[in-house]
């Protein structure tokens, strides 16, 4: 999303939070399913389902993980608090690539000094190359 204010923001794609609430409503399921008297496995496949849904709610709420505008970037900070980080305090822009059982996963990585902030794909709904680059190109030159 851009503006002529020269913002842009990146967010979690929309049909994530939904494919988190239907695994959600699929464990509660499958506990019922095969709880076979043991009230442990309910318990368990709803413990999962809980936290799978406050995962899902993070992403309802606080859908905007990562927006840059010409003073800073802003982050996503706890559970879906957001925290501004100014041009000056940002050291580095990079994307960590590591092969994984032949698969090769990215993560954008936000140096700021005191603090380290990762993004993956889901996170930004874009490629982190992608947005390391659109970051570099609108950090303004010192």
């Amino acid at each position: 999303m851009d503006d002529i204010t020269g913002s842009r923001q990146w967010r979690v794609p929309s049909s994530l939070p939904a494919a988190k609430l239907a695994g959600a409503v699929l464990l509660i399921a499958l506990g019922l399913l095969f709880a076979d008297g043991d009230p442990v496995r309910v318990v368990v496949a709803g413990v999962a389902a809980a936290a799978l849904a406050a995962w899902a709610v993070r992403d309802l709420i606080a859908p905007v993980r990562l927006a840059v505008d010409p003073t800073g970037l802003r982050v996503i900070h706890g559970f879906a608090g957001h925290r501004l980080l100014p041009w000056t305090a940002v050291e580095a822009i990079t994307v960590d690539r590591r092969p994984r059982l032949g698969l090769t996963s990215e993560v954008l990585e936000i140096d700021a000094g005191d603090s380290l902030h990762l993004f993956g794909r889901f996170d930004l709904g874009a490629t982190p190359e992608e947005v390391a680059g659109a970051l570099r190109a609108a950090r303004p030159v010192s």
